[in-house]
């Protein structure tokens, strides 16, 4: 677009039939409301609003093309007539918006999570507890029939195509590598056998359905595990599915077993980018880069370089619907970026919980956490400008309320100015971004470097607020007071200088955080830069070798620092991380060289360093430094002078509950309290 700053993302892509409005195709992501058909209502007005925020392509979650192919018990399938009212209610919604929408079939294969699962072998998946059966060669057959027939029913249910899963490690993929297709007849052995299955799909799907009927093919272009494809066997797949008759191809990048991280926030942006543009120059059809493109600069970069002609953007549109109307308006810096975090999309789904969001808590809720505007304008007053006092001003002034948010320091962001300097967590300054633009236009009166008062929050405030969040919580360990011990915050904040030794006491969040942020090698963070990213992974970036994997695997990074990482319960360090981050943080530091120890009763600190008991035995650690991580204490001194003057403040986040610091908690509190204010 003329004048624009992102020309090509804002351009429309033609397909011959249809006329997409842009480069932007919200990714598939599963949100848990694609399994019980009373969820449809709340799915529809989800894809609704993403669809009036300007998605140029939506793809749906994983919808199975028969009960095999399940990712568990009674997920989302499609197999019937009788399942296609509910899918009406999500086309209608979507093209009421003037918007398009893929349904994606998804076979799980031995990926499934029941003993019904069937996978081209009989080999168990390390992340399931089910062993599939191995289909016999009718059984090939059958599935294939199910998947022309589940497309043929989206079509009917209103869908503009549908996507075939063919990445992450699933049931298509599962057949396209050696490591798991062990079979002897015509569906294995060399590769032109394995490869049979996906390009058999796709082409009695665009046979069956004809040509004005988008069909995407994810093709897993990168499997980082062992006995994946080569980069040849990549571009012949490819070069087959565009012969079979694909619309467009979607970049798939890992399999769920893989040990590399790959949507993660220390994941760089447009981090795999390039193995998109290696694969352009091989076919004609449009390609779709995916995995952490979540600005419309970044994405608008990956077009402008040719080796895509769109971008696949998932989460970022959870975090912000409206991405794409904000970045054609001239309003990026409005945009709520993804960070990445996986907490409330991913671990939530894997905790058999609806996906949200954490800096959009509206995702996936949008039925019922609403932003009405205020019957009346009142006076608020919110005290802390962390993620819950931020989230809650910024609703409120939407709301129509007059705010004023008070915030003892200098700056906005409370304990993200902590986080953000973690390696790996720099995506914590955009959200701090989003939310400073927010309160500029919405007119959130900001009082930064000012302690907040009973006395000035009793002048004509009709509703108060208190964020003010935690202080570190210091355990009675005999010598605290010692000049080595720090706390998190005076680390983190470059305050105190450790030494070579630190023992870090309690490993929660914060204890690996801290871990994270001294044992960082020197140089720019590898979540900054995705040279740096493959080498500290082991990706292979000549493609050489099998499954774009370095052989010999990753290379150890021992950290300059002596590390001790130490808590008191005998449970597994990090045991209470992310679901589906906790084992990268885990690994990231056992290869830097931090030593873990559990189960640990803590004697005293002194001079010699931090003096242990473990099973009996007394332990020293001879530490220079010892950073305090155990825990925090709601900070509440407002709260009893405010009560004096008969003034019942409502407390959200940290103040209200101080556990493990938890943004997602944070910002939901605080936008929910602002909605019913």
């Amino acid at each position: 677009m003329t004048g624009s700053p992102f020309p090509h993302l804002l351009a429309p892509l033609d397909l011959g039939w249809v006329r997409l409005r842009n480069r932007a195709l919200m990714g598939s992501m599963h949100t848990g409301l694609e399994d019980r058909a009373e969820d449809y209502p709340r799915l529809a007005a989800y894809f609704a609003e993403r669809a009036r925020g300007g998605a140029g392509l939506i793809v749906t979650g994983g919808i199975a093309p028969n009960r095999a192919g399940w990712l568990a018990p009674f997920a989302g399938k499609l197999t019937g007539r009788g399942e296609l009212a509910r899918h009406r209610l999500v086309t209608a919604a979507v093209h009421g918006e003037g918007g398009h929408i893929c349904l994606q079939l998804l076979h799980a294969g031995r990926y499934a999570h029941h003993p019904l699962a069937v996978a081209p072998s009989a080999l168990k998946a390390p992340i399931t507890r089910f062993r599939p059966w191995a289909l016999s060669t009718r059984g090939v057959v059958r599935q294939i029939d199910a998947f022309v027939r589940a497309a043929a029913l989206a079509r009917e249910a209103g869908y503009d195509g549908v996507e075939v899963m063919g990445s992450e490690g699933y049931l298509i993929n599962q057949f396209i590598a050696a490591r798991t297709n062990r079979r002897t007849d015509e569906w294995g052995g060399p590769f032109q056998n394995r490869i049979r299955f996906p390009l058999e799909i796709v082409r009695r799907t665009r046979a069956a359905l004809g040509p004005d009927f988008i069909l995407i093919f994810r093709l897993s272009m990168l499997d980082l595990v062992e006995g994946g494809s080569d980069f040849g066997e990549v571009i012949e797949l490819a070069q087959g599915v565009e012969a079979a008759g694909a619309t467009l191809i979607n970049t798939g990048i890992g399999w769920h077993e893989a040990r590399i991280p790959t949507i993660a926030t220390m994941v760089p942006r447009a981090g795999f980018a390039w193995v998109t543009e290696r694969l352009a120059p091989h076919v004609r059809l449009p390609l779709i880069a995916t995995n952490r493109i979540n600005d419309p600069a970044v994405a608008e970069a990956v077009l402008a370089r040719g080796g895509a002609q769109m971008v696949s953007m998932a989460r970022p549109f959870l975090a912000d619907p409206e991405f794409m109307n904000k970045a054609r308006d001239g309003r990026a810096r409005e945009i709520n970026v993804c960070i990445a975090c996986n907490q409330a999309c991913l671990d939530q789904i894997f905790e058999q919980q609806t996906a949200s969001c954490l800096v959009n808590p509206r995702a996936g809720r949008e039925t019922e956490l609403r932003y009405l505007s205020a019957s009346r304008a009142r006076r608020i007053a919110v005290v802390g400008a962390g993620p819950a006092g931020l989230a809650c001003a910024t609703v409120a002034a939407e709301r129509g309320h007059r705010v004023t948010l008070f915030e003892r320091a200098a700056d906005i962001g409370g304990q993200f100015n902590l986080a953000k300097r973690v390696p790996g967590k720099e995506e914590f300054e955009a959200t701090l971004g989003y939310f400073r633009a927010r309160l500029e236009r919405l007119g959130v009166e900001l009082r930064l470097s000012t302690e907040a008062s009973a006395a000035a929050l009793a002048d004509g405030f009709e509703a108060v607020v208190l964020a003010t969040g935690v202080v570190p919580r210091r355990p009675p360990i005999p010598g605290l007071a010692h000049p080595k011990v720090a706390s998190y915050a005076e680390i983190l904040s470059g305050r105190v200088t450790p030494g070579r030794r630190v023992a870090i006491v309690g490993a929660g969040g914060i204890g690996f955080d801290v871990a994270e942020f001294l044992s960082q090698p020197p140089g720019p963070p590898a979540s900054l830069d995705a040279a740096a990213f493959a080498r500290a992974w082991g990706i292979d970036t000549t493609l050489a070798g099998r499954g774009g994997l370095v052989p010999g695997g990753a290379p150890e990074a021992r950290a300059e620092r002596e590390l001790w990482l130490l808590q008191r319960k005998a449970s597994k360090p990090g045991e209470g991380l992310g679901k589906t981050t906790g084992w990268v943080h885990r690994l990231e530091l056992r290869r830097r060289g931090v030593r873990f120890m559990a189960g640990v009763r803590y004697e005293r600190i002194d001079d010699e360093g931090l003096h242990l008991t473990i099973d009996g035995r007394a332990e020293l650690v001879p530490a220079d430094t010892i950073v305090i991580c155990a825990g925090q204490e709601s900070e509440r001194s407002l709260v009893a002078p405010l009560g004096a003057r008969g003034i019942t403040a409502s407390l959200i986040g940290g103040a209200e509950l101080a556990a493990e610091l938890d943004a997602k908690r944070a910002i939901r509190q605080g936008a929910e309290l602002a909605a019913r204010l």
